[in-house]
């Protein structure tokens, strides 16, 4: 046991620093090359560099590569070797497809529809391989088998949905990284209750990376994560439902973004996240109407502090407690009811 608790180590050891180093060496590769994006949130919008998730999906990849390795050839088995092979694969694409538009979208203007096209490879994956149990839970109707239509249809949207709507809420220093860290401590820790082993030391390699990766892109960011980073996580997240058998907790864990995405909706997707920087470095909101989470925190935030200044760390730290509410719930649902 203690052998095995010292591999598992290793694994979160080495995603860790994986992604220190690969993020520094990023960083000087984004500059050099001028992939950089103004921080909006910035009174004097400096320029940051893109695209860093990169840096955290190649040490995700890398640890599990690993942990591959250990499985294959130290503890000689072979079970989850295909599951894990097609997270990586999909953790691949949405890494790949992310980059693309993080390079091109800004610049061409790919539009929304486009975006969502483009995300569908990311599902193959999973279909391919029947993941998942096709039989769920359905309110009235109790245990349905939804048979070919479970990898075929709803794979699919789960994968696409989790995607794109990973990427709504995002454009604050440390949010994106924050909220997955939180997510995925809360899906390891389920994995781990329900013992799929093999799925919470996934789980704690993307926590391990993704804290490598918020040293530098906390507040004031020295890199932004990107479509690599956010596709990614989004991937994930439905990776982990689906795999896990997990459906329930995840969608729960996902609300932020669903709310984010119906509140997208009332501009047509048009809509920015970022607040009105202010020369104090306190943000005003962008707009009469909410069209975004951080839009109403902002005004929220506004409405119970007594100075009325709200900062961009303010909105990120409230987003992240609202998520770990509804991780704690999540919990105790599992747990206890």
């Amino acid at each position: 046991m203690n052998y095995e608790i010292l591999i598992a180590l290793l694994h979160f050891v080495f995603a860790f620093f994986a992604c220190i180093g690969l993020t520094k060496w990023w960083i000087n590769v984004a500059r050099k090359n001028k992939l950089e994006g103004k921080d909006m949130n910035k009174y004097n919008k400096p320029l940051v560099p893109e695209a860093g998730g990169i840096a955290v999906i190649v040490s995700i990849v890398l640890a599990m590569m690993l942990y591959v390795f250990f499985k294959t050839f130290v503890l000689k088995t072979g079970t989850h070797l295909i599951e894990t092979l097609t997270l990586v694969i999909t953790l691949l694409l949405a890494c790949f497809i992310g980059f693309i538009d993080d390079i091109l979208g800004w610049k061409k203007g790919i539009a929304g529809w486009q975006k969502i096209l483009m995300t569908i490879p990311i599902a193959i994956p999973l279909m391919v391989i029947k993941a998942g149990h096709s039989i769920m839970s359905v309110p009235f109707f109790g245990a349905v088998d939804f048979g070919l239509f479970y990898p075929l249809a709803i794979v699919l949207i789960g994968v696409v949905g989790a995607t794109n709507g990973y990427n709504l809420l995002a454009g604050y220093n440390g949010l994106e990284a924050g909220l997955g860290i939180i997510i995925f401590i809360a899906l390891g820790t389920i994995s781990l209750a329900t013992g799929q082993l093999w799925l919470a030391l996934i789980a704690a390699i993307i926590v391990f990376a993704l804290v490598g990766f918020l040293i530098f892109n906390k507040y004031p960011a020295k890199v932004f994560p990107g479509d690599s980073l956010t596709y990614s996580l989004g991937a994930l997240i439905a990776c982990f439902a689906i795999l896990g058998n997990i459906e329930k907790a995840a969608l729960i864990l996902f609300i932020p973004f669903i709310i984010e995405g119906i509140l997208k909706a009332r501009s047509k997707f048009k809509a920015e996240n970022f607040g009105i920087p202010q020369k104090d470095g306190s943000l005003e909101p962008p707009y009469k109407q909410t069209y975004s989470l951080t839009h109403l925190t902002l005004k929220l935030l506004k409405r119970i502090k007594p100075s009325k200044k709200i900062y961009e760390k303010d909105i990120v730290w409230f987003l992240a407690i609202i998520e770990i509410i509804l991780s704690i719930f999540v919990l105790i649902y599992v747990f206890i009811l």
